[in-house]
C-alpha cells in the first residue's frame, strides 16, 4: 500500500496465497492523504477505531497510535503487518472494543464499520474522551456512508460533513462539541425469546452492538434451533457463536454438556458469555475469542453447531465457511458430528461430502436447510 510514510505490505490473517482480497482499501488510502496533506497533529494521542486489517496503524506507527477493533482476525493481522513493517512491538497499543478506551483523545480516525450499532456503541464510549481540539475524520467506500453515519457522528459527538468522493471513498468530518447532550447507550440489548424453539424458549438473550442480529433471533438460528440433536452430550461447539444462544440452549437441554462458545468479534463472545449467565445455566462452558477451531486439540470434540457467516466486511465469500467446516472435521472425535444451518442456495453440502465423505439433510424449509456431517 503506498502511503505518504511509506509502502508497507499487509496482508489479511490468515495469510493465505490463496485469497485475493486486500488487506486495504480506497477508504484506507484516501484518509491517510488526507492527513499527511492537511498535516493533522500527531504528536498527542492518536486513536484509529475500526481499522480492519492495521492498514491505518502500521502506517501511523511512529506516531504510536492506539487501535481499537471489535475483531480477533483484524489484531492478528495487524500484529504480523507490524512485524513486517519492522515496527517495535509496543509501539502500538491493540485494544479491543470491550477494554477500557484511552482517557484522552487528540486525534481520532475512524474506519466506518458495517455495524451501525458498533460505530454507535464505540463513539459513544469513546466521545468522553474527545475534546473540543479533537481532530475526528471517518473514511469508507461511498456504499458504506450513508445519511444515518452521519447523522451519528453529529448527535454523539457534534457537526459533521463528507468530503467530495474519490475512487468511491469518501471521508467524514466531525468538530467536536464538548457541550453537546449525547443519549445514554443502549447497549448491550436484552430481550426475551420467542416459544417454540426447544430449550430455549422464553430464555434471555443479551447482545452487545455488532453482533448479528442483535435485536431479534435471526431466523436461520431458529431454524436451527428448532432442529437441535437430543441427547448428544460430550464436548459441544458452538463455533462463531454471535450471542450464544445455541450453545445456551444445548446447555439447558443437557447440563452434562461442556460447552465451548467460540467467535472472531469480542463483542460476540462478551455476548454469549452474558446470555449463559443471564439463564441460569449449571453446566461448564468455556468463552473463546480466536480463528475458529484453532487450538483446539485434534480429536477432542463431540458435536460442532456451526452458522456460518459468507461474509466478510463487503466481500462475499466462502472462506470462511471453508476454514470452518476444516477445523471442525480435525477437531471431531471420530464418529463426532457437524451441524450446519445455511440458506440453501450456499450449498454447503457439496463441501462437507468433499471434507467429510457425507452430508445428510436433517431438516429444510423454502430458504433454510440444517446439514449434519458425520467424522468417519
Amino acid at each position: 500500500m503506498k502511503t505518504p510514510w511509506g509502502e508497507p505490505a499487509l496482508t489479511r490473517f490468515p495469510e493465505d496465497p490463496r485469497d485475493r482480497l486486500r488487506a486495504w482499501d480506497a477508504s484506507d488510502e484516501y484518509l491517510l492523504r488526507y492527513v499527511a496533506a492537511e498535516r493533522v497533529p500527531l504528536d498527542g494521542s492518536v486513536v484509529v477505531l475500526g481499522d480492519r486489517w492495521g492498514a491505518l496503524v502500521t502506517a501511523l506507527a511512529a506516531h504510536r497510535p492506539v487501535q481499537i477493533t471489535d475483531s480477533w482476525l483484524a489484531q492478528e493481522a495487524t500484529r504480523a503487518n507490524l512485524a513486517r513493517a519492522g515496527v517495535e512491538p509496543g509501539s502500538v497499543r491493540l485494544l479491543t472494543t470491550q477494554d477500557p478506551p484511552p482517557g484522552r483523545i487528540d486525534v481520532l480516525l475512524v474506519r466506518v464499520p458495517k455495524s451501525l450499532a458498533l460505530l454507535e456503541d464505540q463513539l459513544l464510549r469513546l466521545a468522553p474522551a474527545v475534546h473540543a481540539g479533537t481532530v475526528v475524520v471517518g473514511t469508507g467506500m461511498v456504499k458504506e456512508i450513508h445519511t444515518s453515519t452521519l447523522q451519528l457522528f453529529e448527535r454523539i459527538l457534534g457537526p459533521t460533513r463528507t468530503s467530495l468522493a474519490e475512487k468511491k471513498a469518501r471521508l467524514i468530518f466531525c468538530t467536536p462539541d464538548p457541550a453537546l447532550e449525547r443519549p445514554a447507550s443502549p447497549w448491550p440489548y436484552v430481550y426475551t425469546l420467542p416459544d417454540g424453539i426447544g430449550p430455549a424458549s422464553r430464555g434471555t438473550v443479551v447482545n452487545h452492538a455488532g453482533v448479528f442480529c442483535a435485536d431479534r433471533l435471526d431466523i436461520g438460528t431458529r431454524f436451527l434451533l428448532r432442529h437441535l440433536p437430543e441427547g448428544r452430550g460430550g464436548r459441544v461447539v458452538d463455533l462463531g457463536c454471535g450471542n450464544g444462544v445455541v450453545g445456551t440452549s444445548v446447555a439447558l437441554a443437557d447440563p452434562g454438556a461442556e460447552v465451548l462458545f467460540v467467535d472472531e468479534s469480542f463483542q460476540a463472545v462478551a455476548s454469549a458469555e452474558a446470555t449463559y449467565k443471564a439463564n441460569g445455566v449449571p453446566g461448564q462452558a468455556e468463552f473463546r475469542v480466536g480463528d475458529g477451531l484453532a487450538g483446539v486439540p485434534s480429536g477432542s470434540v463431540d458435536l460442532v453447531l456451526n452458522n456460518p457467516p459468507f461474509h466478510s466486511h463487503q466481500a462475499t465469500t466462502d472462506a470462511t465457511a471453508w476454514r470452518m467446516f476444516t477445523g471442525a472435521r480435525r477437531a471431531l472425535r471420530p464418529g463426532g458430528e457437524l451441524w450446519v444451518v445455511g440458506n440453501r442456495h450456499l450449498g454447503y453440502h457439496v463441501k462437507l461430502r468433499k471434507l467429510f465423505g457425507n452430508s445428510r439433510l436433517v431438516a429444510s424449509d423454502p430458504k433454510f436447510v440444517v446439514l449434519k456431517a458425520v467424522k468417519r
